[in-house]
């Protein structure tokens, strides 16, 4: 499962950058093969100062050896290898039209004393962040999300929209990241599901990325916009910094287990601003998008 699941990614991490190229119609991305010394390594591919990318990346890795003492500890073992792969991707684009996008499609396996698989899942999502709220491109990127799910499982799409909408939630701002999408993880086999199944169900919304985000992107990429609204976007890039650098779990894992931090912190825009308590302007589409943030919707 590992060497297929890998394989899929490295197809995948090829489509993906493929095609944002053609979007962009400027810019390339720079390819950086890179090893990590206790085991495996990948490959990240980055995107920069692009017509419409201001900066992104869509990484793969696959990485194994001893589990960090950490790593450990969260998972309650003594003495386990293991091995992790998976693409994550992350987009800035230069407009505040066009919003910023993740995603993530990874497989898990840990290993015994006699290196017999003692545990594996499936985990990934992605999801929307904009900086202005535009219904229909929320509804869009909803819809074919949900597309994916119902294809494997009819309860799949209420069930891990509501598992995106708690996982990216700035506590400490009591507001999401963004417009959510579909967060899944620890996906283990079942009487209902086995890893095959898995492996179905994640390769369908990994395969539907392209068709979430594409659409948007391309409606709004040549939009006018104004200094002040450019500043809103660097604002609220504030926000995503915070959730990647404080909760998320991804970030986290690769710096406990000797990731290469170039690749970690790819997904880190390079334009941000922190103002002291800036508030948006009553009854402002600002304050509208910030209204939904607080309260996560119902899209389909």
């Amino acid at each position: 499962m590992k060497d297929k699941f890998y394989a899929y990614i490295e197809q995948l991490q090829d489509t993906i950058t493929s095609k944002l190229e053609e979007v962009d119609g400027s810019a390339t991305f720079k390819e950086d093969i890179w090893v990590r010394p206790e085991g495996g390594g990948g490959r990240t591919r980055v995107i920069e100062n692009g017509a419409v990318f201001e900066k992104g990346g869509v990484n793969i890795s696959g990485v194994h050896g001893e589990l960090p003492d950490s790593m450990k500890a969260y998972f309650g073992v003594e003495d386990a290898n293991f091995f992790a792969c998976g693409l994550s991707l992350v987009l800035h684009p230069k407009n505040p039209m066009v919003p910023t996008v993740h995603a993530n499609w990874r497989y898990f396996e840990m290993y015994g004393k006699d290196g017999e698989i003692v545990d594996q899942w499936f985990g990934g999502g992605q999801d929307l962040t904009p900086y202005y709220l535009f219904d229909e491109d929320a509804v869009h990127f909803h819809e074919v999300c949900k597309t994916a799910c119902d294809k494997h499982n009819p309860t799949f799409y209420d069930t891990y929209k509501k598992r995106c909408d708690e996982y990216f939630w700035n506590t400490h701002r009591n507001e999401a990241r963004g417009l959510g999408g579909l967060f899944f993880d620890y996906c283990k086999a079942t009487p209902e599901m086995d890893m095959q199944d898995w492996y179905n169900f994640v390769t369908e919304v990994g395969n539907s990325f392209l068709d979430c985000y594409v659409p948007i992107v391309i409606k709004r990429k040549d939009l006018e916009y104004t200094k002040e609204q450019r500043d809103w976007q660097e604002i609220r890039r504030g926000r995503y910094v915070e959730f990647n650098l404080v909760h998320d779990k991804g970030t986290l894992f690769g710096l406990k287990t000797n990731g290469r931090i170039e690749s970690i912190l790819m997904s880190l825009p390079p334009h941000v601003q922190w103002r002291y308590d800036h508030q948006p302007e009553k009854g402002s589409e600002e304050e509208r998008l910030i209204g939904v943030l607080m309260k996560p919707k119902e899209w389909v």
